[in-house]
């Protein structure tokens, strides 16, 4: 649009992502005056309003999802123009966004940021551990760790990095004080505890040694949404748990967990990177997705 002000385009994308205007114009490095005036004269360019403004809350209106929206791929385009003139020896610099699980993020992912930010001096890393399924494009991710099979969606790209076996696992009090089942059948006698998100629980598959799987919806009195909430509630003795390797690992050779049921082969999921589909890879992206792929593969 001629005459349109990308820096006013920048604090209105600021005021949304951070949801106010005091947030926005300190990410913008203005006044909230300014921010407020930036917001207005790009709505006057418009013609429409962005923001619904009241006394307690800010939020987008229909107007202003779809400009946001547009901004994120302005926000984009920028940013591959960039790194196109001031990265042409293809080092990384500048922000990378990252999203993993709380629990992933945490135990696996901080020593490749660590091992990034030593390698490459130029960049900074902002990185968001939540079990939440995050909105890659709309939250302006550059990089996500996944778990499992991922939504099918053109703007995005799925690379499957690694593979991570389940265990299922019960504190070696628990088994001391209530023994430990010896069939599947048998842990509908046990505490069990699973994995709940959006009011979906965690299935339980095992294969048999003819290599039929069976799914069980295991009843339990805990469902938790968190990985670490649920390692925390082994750890307290409240039940058994079908957990992925990375979280248990460390305590199963340690002792504080008993494998339960370690005859019975449990079922994998897929490690997996997802970043947005452009022509042109950022070097920070690209670097750090070689980083992470490569020692997953040593490790």
């Amino acid at each position: 649009m001629a005459g349109a002000n990308l820096n006013d385009i920048a604090v209105f994308m600021a005021v949304a992502e951070t949801g106010s205007f005091s947030a926005g114009a300190m990410a913008s490095g203005l006044t909230r005056s300014a921010a407020g005036k930036a917001v207005s004269r790009l709505e006057d360019r418009l013609g429409v309003r962005l923001l619904n403004r009241t006394t307690r809350a800010l939020s987008l209106t229909d107007e202003g999802r779809s400009f946001h929206a547009h901004g994120l791929r302005i926000v984009e385009a920028v940013d591959q123009a960039e790194a196109s003139v001031v990265s042409p020896t293809g080092i990384p610099r500048g922000v990378l966004r990252l999203s993993a699980p709380h629990a992933y993020g945490q135990r696996v992912l901080m020593p490749f940021i660590e091992k990034f930010l030593a390698q490459w001096p130029a960049t900074q890393i902002e990185a968001s551990f939540t079990d939440r399924l995050v909105d890659v494009v709309e939250e302006g991710f550059d990089v996500v760790i996944r778990f499992g099979g991922t939504t099918v969606d053109s703007r995005l790209v799925s690379r499957v990095v690694a593979r991570d076996r389940y265990l299922l696992v019960a504190s070696a009090d628990y088994v001391a004080r209530h023994g430990a089942p010896t069939r599947l059948e048998e842990l509908a006698n046990h505490l069990c505890l699973s994995f709940a998100s959006r009011g979906q629980r965690q299935r339980w598959r095992f294969a048999d040694t003819s290599g039929h799987w069976t799914t069980l919806q295991v009843r339990s009195r805990l469902r938790l949404d968190s990985g670490e909430a649920l390692h925390n509630a082994v750890t307290r003795n409240l039940g058994i748990a079908l957990m992925p390797s990375f979280l248990v690992a460390d305590d199963v050779e340690a002792g504080r967990f008993i494998p339960v049921l370690p005859e019975i082969t449990t079922e994998s999921v897929d490690v997996n990177v997802v970043y947005p589909d452009r022509r042109l890879l950022d070097p920070r992206v690209r670097q750090f997705i070689d980083l992470f792929a490569v020692g997953l593969r040593l490790s």
